[in-house]
């Protein structure tokens, strides 16, 4: 990774994204209290795939963005990246009215709610072309998330037309999140019904995998959402990342290992280790391999 310390830009942040499981509320609270002291610069809160999952209140979430603030780290609030019903369209509302931190918008209804005041563009914004970038920076947009399913190649020529002062964020690890639905997979796979789906996501704390005839990993459920059964891994990207001039890497949290995932990326970003010694530490803590998706 010397690539990444010869270049004059200072290393890329580090940015954990929203826990996109169902852990069970000591599970979440263990778990940033670990992030408190790791090396990511930036921390997303909230729920953002399914509002049944409230073991985690909004004092809950007070709580966790007050320490990680205190520890140096940026907070954003996430938002749901589906909105169903006017209930969860209220949960949106009363997010986007704070500003106290930084909200992420996953829907175009949040891009809505802060239309004039910052916010950053979540995956689920479809920002395909630079006319999309320059409409939402319009709206108040200082941060964008590539969409997972874009490649290298339409990276580099959005980050050559992207307006000025705006951020660039990629996702480099984590299961990709593929497709929200308004049915619970999760529960229906278990033949329940989504309004008594007795938070089954509960007993898969990286989703309920699924597999082939073949007995090969094919896709990952988590509630409503469809997720890769692989982890995207772009670790050996980094120094394409920086000569593309990507300013912040995201990782998703996976339910172990992540502490040393996030030490993995940090000292990758700052040229500590070798490239293939990190590439194999990193592969003994995957669940089911890596992929590097569409990029």
């Amino acid at each position: 990774m010397s690539e990444i310390t010869n270049n004059t830009r200072p290393p890329m942040l580090l940015s954990l994204g929203p826990v996109q499981y169902f852990w069970p509320r000591d599970t979440l609270y263990d778990f940033y209290e670990e992030i408190v002291d790791s090396a990511v610069d930036i921390v997303y809160l909230g729920e953002n795939v399914c509002s049944k999952r409230r073991q985690f209140r909004s004092k809950d979430w007070q709580s966790v963005a007050q320490k990680l603030t205190a520890a140096g780290k940026q907070v954003v609030l996430s938002s749901l990246a589906l909105i169903e019903a006017e209930s969860e369209l209220s949960q949106v509302r009363q997010l986007c009215r704070q500003d106290t931190y930084l909200v992420e918008a996953n829907d175009m209804a949040a891009v809505r709610l802060r239309h004039g005041r910052p916010f950053v563009g979540g995956a689920g914004l479809n920002i395909y072309n630079s006319r999309s970038l320059q409409k939402l920076t319009e709206f108040g947009m200082l941060r964008w998330l590539m969409p997972l399913e874009l490649s290298q190649d339409t990276l580099r020529e959005l980050q050559t037309q992207r307006p000025q002062g705006i951020e660039t964020v990629v996702f480099v690890f984590g299961r990709l999140p593929l497709a929200h639905s308004a049915r619970c997979f999760t529960a229906r796979a278990r033949d329940l019904p989504k309004d008594d789906c007795q938070f089954s996501c509960l007993d898969y704390p990286d989703g309920l995998l699924m597999h082939t005839r073949e007995q090969q990993p094919f896709l990952t459920l988590n509630g409503i959402q469809v997720q890769s059964a692989q982890t995207y891994n772009l670790l050996d990207a980094l120094p394409a990342l920086v000569d593309a001039g990507v300013d912040i890497l995201r990782l998703s949290p996976q339910s172990r290992h992540m502490t040393k995932v996030i030490d993995i990326f940090d000292n990758a970003r700052h040229g500590k280790e070798s490239a293939q010694k990190d590439i194999t530490a990193l592969e003994a803590l995957l669940p089911t391999g890596s992929c590097d998706g569409y990029w």
